[in-house]
């Protein structure tokens, strides 16, 4: 996912307004539609997240939903991140990728890890979330 309004590209990382920016990655609107017609609330849990890994790959024959929802899911997984683990923030990196940075200044790149979920399942994303959260 690229974001190049969210940054000058002249520097590795810059957020402006940390609130908006998680504001806006935090939307996932077609997860939150498909978790929705599943009966799955995504309130920010790693419940939610346990629950998402449990739903029925149904959108893996279509290309173009695969790609939307692999960018959702890694934001909704950056959103769970960033609410719930002490330190943990986003950034921009100079390609306008988002990205989970956390205390240690380790950089998770949630986006891709939404990607492979979408794709095949795998990281499972309370899986990923269990791993950033023991940093």
């Amino acid at each position: 996912m690229n974001i190049p309004f969210l940054g000058d590209r002249g520097e590795k990382h810059r957020t402006h307004d940390p609130e908006g920016i998680a504001e806006l990655l935090s939307e996932c609107q077609l997860l939150r539609a498909l978790a929705a017609r599943e009966g799955i609330q995504l309130d920010d849990s790693v419940s939610s997240l346990e629950a998402l890994d449990q739903l029925v790959p149904r959108w893996r024959d279509d290309e173009e939903t695969l790609s939307w929802l692999g960018n959702d899911a890694g934001l909704y997984l950056g959103t769970v991140i960033v609410r719930s683990v002490p330190g943990a923030a986003w950034e921009i990196w100079e390609s306008g990728q988002p990205v989970v940075r956390l205390d240690s200044g380790r950089e998770f790149d949630v986006v891709a890890s939404g990607h492979e979920w979408a794709a095949s399942g795998v990281p499972e994303l309370s899986q990923v979330y269990a791993e950033v959260a023991e940093e």
